[in-house]
């Protein structure tokens, strides 16, 4: 599992990082005002896996997923995306192969479900009758098929968060490369049921279909049994970067969260149980 890079050499294991990753993080620094949001992060993404980022409230979890989406100016540092700066890509070109469902999607308007889901077609080149088709499958995927014709502001906050995934998955449909799939709180406005069911389609997106997911998370126990990778941030820098089990200790989670839990290993799936 990657780390963080250290000052010194690189590791052929750091080598090999940086020449697999989708999306390669370099020494980033952001500054709101003067304040220091984010310091000197080092982080290379990979394909096939989701990785969550963690951290408590102001930790810059957010920050960084808006980083990655050009929605937030960098004080230091670089990203590249699929080998390329970010600075040089065309936004309707880099469209087709990075969609972010942020936290709050507002959208007054009285578009019909189908309508707000078929605002993710506009970077593809499809006929009329496949973007049709596709709209239909991703709103089955989200379990929303039976409000295809409802009006999206009467929806439920849940609701509305899961026509927004199927936009931002129709958007990514047909991406040439790697998909880059950036999710801000998903599961935020979700109940139980619809939480489980968004991330365990991250979970599937990356492990059978190659993408590259980026999770905002707060739930420490979904992020170990959905996320392959956890990135652990405090006051802007990363502090702990590995699997749940490497991620999440005992001393890590009362350093960050200042909370001390009981952490138990789940006999079945080996993974760390957050009480």
């Amino acid at each position: 599992m990657p780390k963080q890079k250290s000052a010194g050499t690189e590791s052929s294991t750091s080598r090999s990082a940086t020449e697999n990753s989708v999306v390669s993080i370099n020494n980033l620094s952001v500054h709101i005002g003067k304040k220091p949001v984010l310091n000197d992060i080092n982080l290379e993404i990979m394909p096939g896996q989701v990785t969550a980022l963690l951290g408590p409230n102001g930790a810059g979890k957010s920050t960084l997923l808006k980083s990655l989406c050009q929605e937030t100016e960098l004080s230091a540092g670089s990203i590249s995306m699929l080998g390329k700066s970010l600075v040089n890509w065309n936004r309707s070109e880099l469209a087709k192969s990075l969609a972010v469902l942020p936290q709050h999607a507002s959208l007054t308007f009285p578009f019909k479900v189908h309508e707000v889901v078929q605002m993710g077609l506009y970077p593809l080149s499809i006929s009329q009758q496949q973007g049709q088709d596709l709209v239909d499958k991703q709103l089955q995927q989200v379990a929303l098929s039976a409000l295809k014709y409802r009006s999206y502001p009467t929806l439920s906050g849940g609701e509305k968060q899961r026509v927004q995934l199927a936009r931002v998955l129709t958007q990514l449909a047909q991406a040439e490369s790697t998909p880059i799939l950036l999710l801000d709180e998903p599961t935020s406005a979700l109940d139980l049921a619809q939480q489980h069911r968004v991330l365990e389609l991250a979970h599937t997106l990356a492990h059978e279909h190659n993408y590259c997911v980026v999770v905002v998370l707060h739930d420490l126990n979904q992020a170990c049994r959905y996320a392959d990778r956890l990135v652990v941030l405090e006051q802007g820098e990363v502090v702990s970067d590995g699997t749940p089990a490497e991620a999440l200790t005992a001393d890590i989670i009362e350093k960050v969260w200042h909370y001390k839990p009981t952490l138990v290993i789940d006999p079945n799936s080996k993974l760390p149980l957050i009480f």
